[in-house]
């Protein structure tokens, strides 16, 4: 009976939050939802909510709270430290689902910081969430929880609410484990979502048509699920619809670098990744979908002077956009799971997410679970449809391609590097190689 289910209270009613918090009204709970932003309020109460002023109000004798707000900032602020905070008015025992993407190291710091108040009573479950606005209104998101086994099982059916049946990650290692988890998956979505712009950027100087190349990247094994997601609004002619501005992923390599310098992990492609997002906000493209990123390598088109490469037809031009991605897809795909190594995940979940999710490409699925069996000390496989050595001279090609038609690739060059380094830790004697060895430049 839906009169039976427990009221839930709800910070945060933005894009995300709002079609999680009314997909809990659809299936019969009481919500209580808290925005800063008023007309949000009164649109939340039109979609069947209830509507509270302050966090304070909203979780007043709830047992769970789910938290929805953009950034570590905000969640301190309406959790602790603001004006009428969640945590004066949390009963003894409650639930508290932090949802946000945020770094691990404030959400371990919030368990510790509820304890020091006299509240470690609280059940506190980290669990960042994936799948964007159209998948939390139907209840079907991705979502990386970690914390106390008595926390999970208190929070387990709101977490099985708002999640796809496949794609409820329990996490090991407590609170942080998620977060990390979700970090590690956007290590991908960080370089795919910028190796889209690059690829088709690299295809318009090269002279091929957009559309048939991007036909014929679909169809091949530089497809990634960014690539294909983006695709629609690069060719769109002002980007649009919005459906992810730059200042979204921009957060995310944020918190990938932010948490990779506090661990003294490197991280060069999502790196390289970050400072070519603040090129572009740099621009002024903030607030525009992170597929118009194209415009950073186009921009110099038919500007420099006479310009000449060495491939001639477009099947050759196409191999080499392929060859450039692929690159890419490989060292993003090994930064991923040598950084998820280096936060003690599990890596047969990371590796089933992220095939799963928005990170997915054909090389992470191919090669990934030979840079797994790399972290655990695994022998590898030498037998590949592509060689290492293969993999790094068909890069080289357009990475040189790119740079006789002045071309940026800057994840490319990047990529091209990482492989060099890697065939340098490879003895001379080992033949021909699995591609999974690019990740012993991360210390695999």
């Amino acid at each position: 009976m839906a009169d039976a289910k427990p009221e839930i209270a709800f910070i945060g009613l933005g894009a995300m939050g709002f079609g999680m918090a009314t997909n809990l009204v659809n299936q019969g709970y009481k919500v209580t939802g808290f925005d800063v932003w008023q007309p949000t309020l009164e649109r939340f109460q039109a979609a069947g909510g209830s509507i509270a002023t302050t966090p304070a109000e909203a979780v007043k004798e709830k047992d769970y709270c789910v938290c929805m707000v953009a950034t570590a900032q905000q969640a301190q602020a309406v959790l602790i430290e603001g004006e009428n905070p969640a945590l004066s008015s949390l009963p003894k025992g409650a639930a508290l689902l932090l949802c946000s993407t945020v770094p691990c190291g404030y959400v371990q710091g919030l368990e510790k910081q509820l304890a020091e108040l006299g509240r470690g009573d609280i059940r506190l479950i980290d669990s960042p969430v994936s799948g964007g606005a159209a998948r939390a209104a139907d209840g079907t998101l991705s979502i990386m929880a970690g914390g106390s086994d008595d926390a999970i099982e208190k929070g387990r059916f709101l977490l099985q609410e708002m999640s796809d049946p496949h794609k409820l990650y329990i996490v090991k290692g407590g609170v942080g484990a998620g977060s990390n988890m979700k970090m590690c998956h956007q290590v991908l979505a960080a370089n795919q979502i910028l190796a889209a712009s690059e690829g088709m950027g690299f295809a318009t100087h090269l002279g091929l048509d957009p559309n048939y190349a991007s036909e014929n990247i679909l169809k091949s094994d530089a497809w990634a699920w960014m690539f294909e997601h983006r695709l629609p609004r690069m060719l769109h002619p002002e980007f649009k619809p919005v459906a992810s501005a730059l200042t979204i992923i921009l957060k995310d390599t944020g918190i990938i670098t932010s948490e990779a310098r506090r661990s003294g992990f490197p991280t060069p492609m999502t790196s390289t990744a970050e400072q070519v997002y603040f090129s572009g906000l740099g621009r002024g493209y903030g607030p525009d979908d992170d597929s118009s990123l194209i415009r950073l390598y186009t921009e110099g088109k038919g500007k420099i002077g006479p310009v000449k490469g060495l491939a001639g037809d477009d099947e050759s031009k196409l191999a080499l956009v392929k060859a450039l991605l692929r690159g890419i897809y490989l060292c993003s795909a090994a930064e991923t799971i040598a950084f998820a190594s280096k936060c003690n995940l599990d890596l047969d979940q990371v590796f089933e997410l992220c095939i799963n999710a928005a990170g997915g490409s054909t090389i992470f699925e191919t090669v990934g679970p030979e840079i797994i069996k790399l972290a655990r000390g695994e022998q590898i496989a030498k037998g590949e449809s592509e060689s290492f050595k293969e993999t790094i001279q068909q890069l080289q090609d357009a990475v040189e391609e790119a740079q006789r038609l002045k071309a940026p690739v800057y994840l490319g060059s990047q990529a091209l590097t990482l492989t060099r380094l890697a065939l340098q830790l490879i003895p001379e004697a080992a033949g021909e190689v699995s591609r999974a060895v690019v990740a012993k430049v991360w210390g695999l």
